[in-house]
């Protein structure tokens, strides 16, 4: 067994090494006012191969590295869509710094439409962080992106939206991490100039040895700049949505001094701190008249659920006023499933 699986180490560690040097060539190259795609390839013990689409855009000028990651969720097409564009769009005489832009972190799950989840080993990249540089594929793209791309990184963004079965309302959101004052100033910054109204904080509750799981939660644990746009609903493109995400990443990169293309904040930013979760319980139907964005009182019930022959099984109540951030919106519904998110407002 030995024989077998040291030649496999020594032939994936080369594989490895290939793929950073791909990257880092391209990112390091002294050229100015540039664009090169490099594809990373992976390969892991189960059989499974893929790549991570990376593109490395050089502007006229000296300025900071700012990457925006779509597509972690290959099911959430707004943000994938959006990059397409700014990708055709960003002018690269009129850029400062350099851009780093995964187009589609998560290709196998866009091209098989899976929600949620990488196909080829049933694990979420969302939830893989900092990832395993010999784990499953996966683990793999995630501890690429940690060890790569994160470390070089002035400013990162993750743009996500809702997913096939989740109704959304567009948001910009950080973490509010205490230990890290300056960075959490910029990213809360960033986020009221992106031209969003809903603005969101998250708390920031681990230590620097646990794992992050999510995309930009490892970006903050690394000490970056870091912040997400959700945007976008039920598998879905909506054109507003693509340009509200566009304007956004416009919006920061103007803050930034990188690229003047920004309409400035929105007039009326709308701020929320405090999120609460309903959960369910059962495999079921679900039902509610409400939607994303939709302001909710405690205790309304905002949904419920049923068996196969119209039984109520369990009803839904909100535990505080706020406004629906995201919640289920297709009838499947499973133990454990969100159902819905309240966010509302905490003075300090």
């Amino acid at each position: 067994m030995r024989t077998i699986i040291l030649p496999f180490l020594i032939c994936f560690a080369a594989q490895f090494t290939l793929a950073q040097n791909d990257f880092q060539k391209a990112f390091k190259s002294e050229s100015k006012s540039t664009k090169e795609n490099v594809r990373i390839e992976f390969f892991d013990d189960l059989g499974n191969s893929g790549h991570l689409p990376i593109s490395i855009v050089k502007g006229k000028t000296q300025g900071p590295v700012f990457t925006i990651v779509a597509g972690v969720h290959g099911y959430e097409y707004p943000p994938i869509i959006a990059t397409q564009k700014l990708l055709r769009e960003i002018n690269v005489e009129e850029l400062s710094g350099t851009l780093i832009i995964v187009p589609i972190a998560n290709m196998a799950s866009f091209f098989t439409r899976t929600p949620f989840i990488n196909p080829q080993d049933q694990k979420n990249l969302n939830n893989a962080f900092p990832g395993k540089n010999n784990g499953s594929i996966t683990e793999q793209i995630a501890y690429f992106i940690t060890t790569n791309i994160i470390s070089v990184s002035d400013v990162f963004l993750d743009i996500h939206g809702g997913d096939a079965c989740e109704d959304l309302l567009p948001f910009v959101c950080y973490y509010d991490n205490q230990k890290k004052p300056e960075q959490t100033s910029m990213a809360k910054r960033l986020s009221e100039k992106s031209g969003f109204e809903y603005f969101v904080s998250y708390p920031y509750n681990i230590s620097a040895t646990e794992p992050a799981k999510y995309t930009f939660k490892q970006a903050v644990q690394d000490g970056k700049i870091a912040l997400s746009i959700e945007c976008g609903k039920l598998g879905n493109v909506q054109k507003e949505n693509v340009n509200l995400i566009k304007q956004g990443v416009y919006n920061m990169l103007e803050t930034m001094g990188m690229y003047f293309n920004g309409t400035g904040a929105h007039k009326n930013i709308v701020y929320r701190n405090s999120q609460t979760y309903i959960k369910a319980s059962v495999n079921s139907i679900f039902y509610s008249d409400y939607k994303a964005g939709d302001e909710v009182r405690k205790d309304d019930i905002v949904g419920y659920t049923t068996n196969e022959f119209g039984f109520i099984l369990e009803e839904y109540t909100a535990s505080k006023d706020g406004i629906i951030l995201y919640m289920l919106a297709t009838p499947p519904i499973n133990t454990n499933d969100t159902v819905m998110c309240i966010s509302s407002y905490i003075e300090n």
